[in-house]
């Protein structure tokens, strides 16, 4: 007992020295070490920290602004925390959209899994319920309301990919990192984004036997360079980063757009997709959402616009499994044109337009349908 309050006590300590560098104005802050991060992050995940400094800590780096090694430090924490497992398959790759959903479209992501199962590639995706600031529709409620298992532990998530008739899963932060997702009240309390948004997408729960692939999406410039970096350092073979809608992994579908990439830990490079190149030409840059959705109110959030999650999620969840049997439209176009890109990442085809080609087949065939059970 007498060395475990010892333990306690220096974490505390520590903590306390933490937050005297990190949090004293935007000219004087310093920042702290990957493994003063690392401890940092770990305390508040052991809950071995008052709340209140634990809020401080997180609000402090994003005010100053996170370096490279205190973000490296909190994706340690986060990575140490988590459940692996290696699923019985080469290759994996790894769907990260943000884990605070979408309120402004209907999501396409979710549904990306089942077509590249079709195609041959084990993919997962990952999320949770609800998470801020935003508290939008995530791939969790969708790929529910789609009647889709999504409460499965981290071996049973690994056992679908390796299944002939499956070869894709969805696995829940709750699942394979409990410590994180116990933060979602904390993370509510601090109102604003912080370094957890942008680490825990990382956590890369479910391995392949050879290469676990990244594919994740971004809107602000600064973020290529980040998660490029953050991939790297949590071990990701490759790594695909889309600018997308919301900030997820399906680009604009009526305008070009630039995406990142690396192969074999290399450091990423820019290049540029165009939706028409791919035979797609929507008037729209996303599913739009359905003129007839309920609305709700949220007095006093600016952040989180007024949709209502649960019929979102309904509507999203139907457009998904009718792009899924060959329906055309904005959600169709939507698959056609990441799965192409994720396709041509991997080297499974060699041009942008025969990937189309290919996921359009998986489509019409009604296969990539036969998957969601």
């Amino acid at each position: 007992m007498t060395n475990s309050l010892s333990a306690l006590d220096d974490v505390q300590l520590q903590m306390r020295s933490i937050i005297q560098r990190i949090a004293t104005g935007p000219e004087l802050s310093k920042d702290i070490s990957l493994e003063e991060a690392r401890i940092g992050m770990q305390a508040i995940l052991d809950n071995q920290v008052d709340p209140v400094q634990a809020g401080i800590f997180l609000i402090a780096l994003r005010m100053k602004r996170e370096s490279d090694d205190e973000m490296k430090g909190i994706l340690d924490a986060i990575r140490e925390a988590t459940g692996h497992v290696v699923a019985d398959v080469d290759d994996v790759v790894d769907i990260a959209d943000p884990y605070d959903g979408y309120n402004r479209c209907l999501p396409a992501a979710p549904f990306l899994m089942p077509v590249l199962a079709e195609c041959g590639v084990a993919s997962i995706s990952h999320g949770a319920h609800a998470v801020g600031p935003k508290f939008g529709v995530t791939h969790r409620l969708i790929l529910e309301a789609a009647g889709v298992p999504v409460d499965l532990s981290p071996v049973e998530a690994a056992e679908r990919l390796s299944d002939p008739g499956l070869g894709w899963s969805y696995i829940d932060q709750r699942a394979f990192c409990a410590p994180l997702h116990n933060l979602v009240d904390l993370r509510r309390a601090v109102v604003k984004r912080q370094v957890i948004t942008t680490a825990e997408v990382l956590a890369r729960p479910i391995h392949g036997r050879k290469h676990t692939h990244l594919v994740t999406g971004y809107v602000h410039k600064p973020y290529p360079r980040i998660y490029a970096l953050l991939a790297r350092h949590a071990g990701f073979d490759s790594a695909l980063l889309i600018r997308g809608a919301e900030g997820g992994v399906i680009p604009s579908l009526r305008q070009k757009g630039t995406c990142f990439s690396y192969q074999h830990h290399s450091e990423e490079q820019s290049f540029e997709i165009d939706p028409i190149q791919l035979g797609i030409e929507q008037p729209v840059r996303s599913v739009p959402l359905p003129d007839d959705l309920p609305q709700t109110t949220r007095p006093g959030d600016e952040i989180a616009v007024a949709v209502d999650v649960p019929a979102t999620a309904r509507a999203a969840a139907e457009a998904g499994l009718e792009a899924l049997a060959g329906v055309k439209g904005p959600t169709y176009d939507s698959l056609v044109c990441t799965g192409a890109l994720i396709l041509w990442h991997l080297g499974r085809e060699k041009s942008l337009e025969v990937a189309a080609d290919r996921i359009r087949d998986a489509l019409d065939s009604g296969q990539a349908a036969r998957r969601v059970r």
